[in-house]
């Protein structure tokens, strides 16, 4: 025993020793962004520093004051939550016919709409362009909001009919015998058995329409603009405001790290459980 002792030993640390050096490469990145975002220009191109010589928060003080700053995350929230909010209100339905109903071409509908999603978003920018200038959506939450559902509905019909297909068939019969209404079972019943697969598939459209760039940069132009667009607009007369960018860059990690922190245990679940 002593032996498989001594031997274990060095396994476990070097395991350990792996872990660290594998989160140290990837907090990096992190790291020397936030170290730039408190540093000065002049700071950061006059040399290498592990750490900032005199903290600053300028670069901070400038995104929260200046409206050109601050709208591009207003506007970037607001059509992302518009679109989460769109796309699993259209999935949930769509994925419940598709888990619970045999019909003719189903298997051919559920496979053309993951085509949709397999398309590169430069397919659909001038189409979308063209239409919404039409119709006076272009510049508006709205036009972005509802391009990104081409893509993000069929992941989310996807994601969720695994989800539905786990659940019991007698459940549903079960509760129409009870006298449940179609939307009380579903509401009261349904929805909270596959809560878990909810929350993977709303992070999913989350993070996509987050971080989505040609898009959203090619239906908006001033009062919609998203902060990624504004973030690749930061060259002056000066040149490149490097403080400034990296302050932008951190804060737009923020709100996808909030979004994973509230839904982590979903996301284990659904990698365990779900179709993921």
């Amino acid at each position: 025993m002593a032996a498989n002792r001594a031997l274990s030993g060095p396994r476990v640390s070097g395991r350990v020793v792996v872990m660290t050096l594998y989160l140290l490469f990837l907090m990096l990145p992190i790291y020397w962004l936030l170290n730039m975002s408190l540093k000065t220009n002049m700071e950061i191109t006059s040399g290498l520093t592990l750490w900032p010589r005199e903290i600053t928060f300028d670069n901070y003080v400038k995104i929260f004051t200046d409206a050109s700053w601050y709208s591009g995350y207003i506007n970037s929230l607001t059509y992302v939550v518009i679109n989460t909010v769109l796309s699993i209100s259209f999935a949930l339905p769509a994925a419940y016919a598709f888990s619970r109903y045999r019909f003719l071409g189903d298997k051919h509908l559920f496979f053309w709409l993951l085509t949709n999603r397999m398309a590169p978003p430069a397919v659909f920018a001038l189409p979308f362009f063209n239409l919404y200038s039409a119709i006076g959506l272009f510049d508006t939450p709205w036009a972005v909001a509802l391009a990104h559902c081409l893509f993000n509905v069929p992941l989310a019909v996807w994601i969720l009919e695994g989800f539905m297909s786990g659940v019991p068939r007698e459940i549903d019969e079960t509760a129409a015998i009870d006298g449940y209404s179609f939307p009380r079972f579903f509401l009261k019943i349904f929805m909270p058995l596959i809560a878990s697969g909810i929350g993977v598939a709303a992070f999913f459209c989350f993070m996509f329409s987050w971080v989505e760039l040609l898009l959203a940069r090619t239906l908006t132009s001033v009062n919609a603009k998203p902060i990624a667009a504004t973030m690749t607009r930061t060259i002056s007369a000066a040149g490149m405001d490097w403080g400034l960018l990296a302050a932008a860059g951190v804060l737009t990690i923020v709100p996808g790290a909030l979004v994973i922190w509230f839904v982590r245990n979903y996301i284990a679940k659904g990698f365990a459980l779900g179709r993921v």
